[in-house]
């Protein structure tokens, strides 16, 4: 991670100290005030990155102090300290602009994740400004695409570089990666963003009806066919066909979709006449064509038609960086929709999200985000508004007593330590490749490993 300036701001000296000199130890430029007016000072004629700041003290408490250092610096992080860890805390200083909260007493292990997800977040959060930027030079934007992780902005970054061409796409990734969200970018950013975007989903169609669906039909082709119809090419024409679930399309089809690669031209069913569109073809699977290539299930020679440009998008697990900004920007999305005063997301339910494989990628996420937030009975996401599942260890929807909590901090402990221990066995107890499996730094994985005695 990147060094960070830090302010902390606490009253209490020992405190205050502590804090210093354990961040100066992890690397980062620290400097220090024991008081809300002195840290306020120190903002307006410094920069920092990251604000520690103490909610309690006397004079200009921790919220004044938050709202004046929004003021002077929107950029700045902040991340309010306290000891009076309620849910009204959290609201009150999630919708002033804090980025996060932590409760005292301070565990190293935990400040340290926190202050390690700052700072991956700025790197970030600069790196995709400036993709951002060079895409808007060009007259685009990626707002549809919601990322924060180096994967997905070489993604983005490749999108712009070929779009411009005529080659034929192939997304590969499993089911709710965001194939389609990808394909509609290339569009986008392609010289063709002012013709449509047709789609298909080649899966959902009956075999019957699938051809008629890409390339028409005259009246009288088929029973049922009372009028000529315009098929999908058709309707592509100067513009883009995505088609989805490619792996889906029957012999007879695939001989077709061939030929117009070939030759740009096709006939409608029951027709005679050569049909010209202009039509970029882009298409997405989540099954294995070279495999059904060997096992005959897919033509080869369509296969290296499609796959001119071939674009993989990892799963979620594979890029967890995207789960805190995808988070909250679905929170805020279905807040918005659902007319609902949620603002935020405790760091517990959070944390939990991050340890999540979703086999159902982005799509399984955005529906965990949605039913929280429909049945959130506060204004920050907590435990107990996560579903309920086997693999997931949450609060059940009822809530549970404050006898229970040590329970569930116990199973939480447990789960994590057998989540490591796996991980450490996948990957031979090779740490960065570990820590990478399960989100997390080297260092915070060290501090783990150092903490349910298991091997470092």
């Amino acid at each position: 991670m990147n060094n960070l300036n830090i302010l902390v701001v606490e009253d209490g000296q020992s405190q205050r100290e502590m804090l210093r000199d354990f961040l100066i130890k992890e690397g980062h430029n620290v400097a220090e005030a024991a008081s809300g007016e002195d840290a306020v000072q120190l903002v307006a004629n410094r920069a920092f990155d990251l604000v520690l700041l103490d909610y309690k003290m006397p004079g200009m408490d921790g919220m004044q102090v938050l709202q004046e250092v929004k003021r002077l610096n929107p950029e700045t992080d902040v991340v309010i300290i306290t000891a009076y860890g309620t849910i009204e805390t959290a609201v009150d200083a999630m919708k002033a602009g804090a980025v996060d909260y932590i409760t005292k007493p301070l565990e190293f292990d935990e400040l340290l994740l926190l202050v390690d997800r700052v700072s991956e977040r700025r790197t970030l959060i600069r790196e995709n400004e400036i993709l951002r930027r060079q895409l808007k030079d060009q007259g685009v934007t990626t707002d549809s695409i919601i990322y924060a992780s180096r994967k997905m902005s070489a993604l983005t970054s490749m999108a712009a570089r070929v779009a411009s061409s005529r080659a034929t796409v192939l997304l590969q990734g499993e089911s709710g990666t965001g194939k389609e969200l990808l394909a509609r970018l290339i569009h986008q950013l392609s010289p063709r963003s002012g013709k449509p975007i047709i789609t298909v989903n080649c899966g959902a169609l009956p075999e019957s009806l699938i051809e008629s669906e890409l390339f028409g039909h005259e009246k009288g082709a088929f029973t049922g066919a009372t009028a000529r119809r315009i098929g999908r090419f058709e309707e592509a024409d100067g513009g883009t066909l995505f088609l989805d679930e490619i792996g889906e399309l029957t012999m007879p089809v695939q001989v077709k979709l061939l030929r117009f690669l070939q030759e740009r031209e096709f006939q409608r069913v029951g027709g005679n006449a050569n049909i010209r569109a202009d039509v970029r073809i882009i298409s997405a699977t989540n099954r294995d064509l070279e495999g059904m290539v060997k096992e005959g299930k897919f033509r080869e020679d369509l296969y290296y038609r499609l796959n001119v440009v071939v674009m993989s998008i990892p799963p979620l697990r594979e890029r967890k960086e995207d789960i805190p900004v995808l988070i909250d920007h679905f929170l805020e999305r279905f807040a918005a929709e659902n007319g609902k005063n949620v603002v935020g997301i405790s760091s517990e339910a959070r944390d939990l999200l991050m340890k999540y494989d979703y086999p159902g990628n982005v799509r399984e996420l955005e529906n965990i985000i949605e039913r929280a937030v429909v049945i959130a009975r506060n204004e920050v996401l907590s435990l107990e508004d996560l579903p309920f599942r086997e693999d997931v260890m949450v609060a059940s929807p009822g809530g549970m007593p404050e006898e229970g909590e040590g329970k569930l901090r116990s199973a939480m402990e447990n789960l994590e330590k057998q989540m490591i221990q796996d991980a450490m066995e996948k990957t031979g107890d090779h740490q960065t490749r570990a820590a990478e499996m399960l989100g997390l730094s080297e260092r915070m994985l060290r501090y783990k490993l150092k903490k349910y005695g298991l091997k470092s």
